[in-house]
Parts: C-alpha cells; sequence; structure tokens
C-alpha cells in the first residue's frame, strides 16, 4: 500500500466532515482540481482507507439500547482456538447473523484482563437479554469471563452520537507526529 500524500489526506478530512461534499466542493476547498480529487478518492477506495457508511441516529429509529460488552478467553481458546482459521471462520459466521454488532474484537487487553470487546445496539432489554445468552450459549466453553456496560440511548445520556465529525480533526493532529 502506497504511502499517502497531503492531498490524500485533505481528501479524507473534508469527507469525514461531510461525507456528503461532491468533488467539485472539495476540489474548491483545497485547492484542487475536480479530477485530481476524483482520481485520488478513487485511489483511497481501492487501497481501503476509504469506506463509505451512514451512521443514523440510533435512538431516533427506535433503539433504546447500546451495550459495550468485554470478555476474557479461556486459556484453552488461547492456545488451541485462536489461532486456526476454523476458530475465525466461526466468529465471522456467528457476526454474520448479528448485524446489530458495530464492532468486534478477539484480541486486545485491559478491564482486569480481558481481551475481547463489542459494542452492540439493541432495540430494548429483552433483546439484549438474548444476545448476552446466545454468546454464553455459544462461546461459553470459550469464554472465561463476560461483562457488559449498557446504557440507554434515550433523553440526554448520549452527550455526542457517534460520528467522525470530529473526530478528523484529532487524526490530523495525529498523523503530522
Amino acid at each position: 500500500m502506497a504511502k499517502l500524500k497531503d492531498i490524500d489526506y485533505s481528501i479524507l478530512f473534508e469527507l469525514m466532515k461531510n461525507s456528503k461534499i461532491s468533488d467539485r466542493q472539495m476540489a474548491k476547498k483545497i485547492g484542487v482540481s475536480q479530477p485530481t480529487v476524483t482520481r485520488r478518492r478513487a485511489r483511497l477506495e481501492k487501497e481501503g482507507f476509504l469506506e463509505y457508511t451512514t451512521i443514523p441516529n440510533f435512538e431516533k429509529l427506535g433503539f433504546e439500547i447500546m451495550s459495550f460488552s468485554f470478555s476474557k478467553w479461556t486459556s484453552e481458546a488461547l492456545t488451541e482456538m485462536l489461532p486456526t482459521e476454523e476458530f475465525n471462520k466461526q466468529v465471522q459466521k456467528f457476526l454474520s447473523k448479528h448485524p446489530n454488532v458495530i464492532l468486534a474484537t478477539t484480541g486486545g487487553s485491559g478491564l482486569g484482563g480481558m481481551d475481547n470487546a463489542s459494542i452492540t445496539v439493541h432495540k430494548n432489554y429483552a433483546e439484549y437479554h438474548n444476545w448476552v445468552n446466545e454468546i454464553r450459549s455459544t462461546w461459553g466453553k470459550y469464554v472465561a469471563e463476560f461483562q457488559s456496560f449498557i446504557f440507554s440511548l434515550e433523553g440526554k445520556n448520549v452527550v455526542r452520537n457517534i460520528t467522525s465529525k470530529f473526530l478528523w480533526e484529532y487524526i490530523r493532529e495525529a498523523v503530522k507526529s
């Protein structure tokens, strides 16, 4: 994968601020031609630097709960299952049945030895409870511990929704150093 140039970062930052911006509008903002923006954007897409998605307001769509769940693998999972391709296929198959999973990892560290994390949304507590039961029934023999932090998406609990609108400023400063 090629190293990004300043123009590539400018395109990424503009899209993070406003994903609906046209190539023509972006070209004016960053001071290059529209064909240059179109060509560079296509390259960013092809090389996997840029994906498109819409992040809805989950509360307005009727979802009541978001969950951050953390788990810890058993020693058996760490030594026998995790390194295998078959295990990864099982995880992918499980996740394909759960489109409410926003993020899932099978490795990491923190929170008292936890090494997995997921972020999920749920219509209500019953749906969340079913999710936890399915995690336990499907992965129970590989999971030594499972904990969640759940919160209501209703009302004034969420002070900033999931968005990349503000993240671009952090990324811009981080790539400079």
